[in-house]
Formats: structure tokens, C-alpha cells, sequence
């Protein structure tokens, strides 16, 4: 069976900021997956991304692997954490992939597995 995956924007950006092989990690860790991310994470990508520097050179490589790689989905949340905590809650995706603290307790509180990073460049899944 195939996982559906929510890509927050930490996540996204993972590979540059942490050289991190996400996509490599998640097929590691899940076999077959389909990567999915809202709209809002792809639009807060978009606007990190043209700030320049470390970050925005993270967050526009986020942005191509969200448009290239990830099936991009319409929510009715705004902000890319709720958008995220939207998806978990109505049971769209089976996991959400984030290093952001906040969010990974609120994933966890609607009872969704989080994958983050453990250790320097692996990824794990953590149960609600």
C-alpha cells in the first residue's frame, strides 16, 4: 500500500539546509510513497525563495521539488501549518514530514505519525 506524505517547508528544504536526501530517506523508511504537500507551503517556498542567501537558495530548491515531485493540494487553510494539521486531521495523508516542533506536536495531537530528522542525516517516524 502506497503512504500518502505531507511535506511541510522544513521539510523541503532539508536537502540544502541539512543534506539531507529526503526523498531517498522516505523510500528508506516507507517503501512506496506519494509525496504530497498544500498549496501554502508551496507559496511560503516561493516567498522564502526570493530573499536570496542560504535560506532562500534552500527554500527555492524546496520549491522545485514541491512543484516537480509532490502532488501540490488545495486546502481551506491559508497558513502551511494549518493547511498541514488540516491534512492529518481529515486523514488525507498518512504521515507529515517536518522538523518544526510546534507543528509535530499539533500532527501528533490529531493523531498522525510525524517523520523527522534523527540524528545528522536520517530520517524517523515518531507515533501519536
Amino acid at each position: 500500500m502506497t503512504s500518502r506524505v505531507a511535506l511541510d517547508t522544513s521539510a523541503l528544504m532539508m536537502p540544502v539546509e541539512l543534506d539531507v536526501r529526503l526523498f531517498d530517506e522516505l523510500d528508506r523508511l516507507l517503501g512506496e510513497f506519494e509525496p504530497t504537500t498544500p498549496q501554502s507551503v508551496v507559496e511560503e517556498l516561493r516567498r522564502l525563495g526570493e530573499k536570496g542567501g542560504t535560506e532562500g537558495t534552500a527554500a527555492s530548491v524546496g520549491h522545485d521539488l514541491a512543484t516537480d515531485r509532490c502532488l501540490v493540494v488545495d486546502t481551506e487553510e491559508s497558513y502551511a501549518d494549518d493547511a498541514l494539521v488540516e491534512l492529518a486531521r481529515e486523514g488525507a495523508v498518512d504521515y507529515v514530514v517536518t522538523n518544526d516542533r510546534p507543528l509535530r506536536d499539533r500532527v501528533l495531537e490529531a493523531r498522525r505519525p510525524v517523520i523527522a530528522l534523527r540524528g545528522r542525516n536520517k530520517l524517523a517516524v515518531t507515533q501519536p
